[in-house]
């Protein structure tokens, strides 16, 4: 590649025509057809989603906040850590973050970062994740939040981070926000710190909000 710069660009190739045959509660299936680069067109279906944020929460022992859930397309309860949809289309992705950490760990959060963001399926689904770093976390006073569905019997734990790299590598922990979330934050201890992570507030072109 000699001098280039590794670096993902927008392109959106001439859709001639697009149909809806499924749309659900929060996610959908569309189906496009698109022009190729020889001329001729191809359908391509994939699902829309309306984004996600999940949030890797580091307490004052190096230990990350996760929870394991039932997920039912993959048949197993996953170590995962909190996250949860962009609920109002243009909503701060901060915003939604700090919610769905009060809401399923019940903490807060002082210094927050832009971990990483992620596309987790590209070749069939148009999901966006934001990864935030949260750290200096307190427990929040009051009344917990109701849960319901899958959300009831989850299980909390704090686990060291590198219990959780070793996890990753050995092929017992596949939820791709805690796998992506765990490596990005050992390379960024690694590297230069958390504190040369993005700011909080980062721009997000897959999911642009009002500051």
């Amino acid at each position: 590649m000699g001098n280039a710069v590794i670096k993902d660009t927008p392109e959106e190739w001439r859709v001639t025509a697009t149909a809806t045959p499924f749309t659900g509660n929060k996610t959908g299936v569309r189906t496009d057809t698109v022009v190729m680069p020889d001329g001729t067109t191809v359908t391509r279906d994939y699902q829309t989603h309306p984004g996600s944020v999940a949030v890797l929460a580091l307490d004052d022992q190096d230990r990350v906040l996760v929870l394991k859930q039932y997920r039912h397309p993959v048949r197993q309860r996953l170590w995962e850590i909190p996250a949860g949809l962009l609920d109002v289309p243009g909503e701060n992705p901060l915003h939604a973050a700090q919610r769905e950490l009060y809401e399923e760990a019940h903490v807060k959060a002082e210094d927050w970062r832009v971990l990483t963001d992620v596309y987790t399926t590209p070749g069939g689904c148009d999901e966006a994740v934001r990864i935030f770093l949260a750290r200096g976390i307190a427990d929040v006073e009051g009344e917990r939040f109701e849960v319901e569905h899958e959300e009831l019997d989850m299980e909390l734990a704090r686990v060291p981070l590198p219990e959780l790299v070793r996890g990753v590598l050995a092929g017992e922990l596949h939820n791709n926000c805690l796998v992506v979330g765990v490596l990005s934050l050992t390379a960024a201890l690694a590297g230069d710190g958390p504190d040369a992570l993005r700011p909080a507030d980062a721009p997000w072109p897959a999911r642009p909000f009002e500051a």
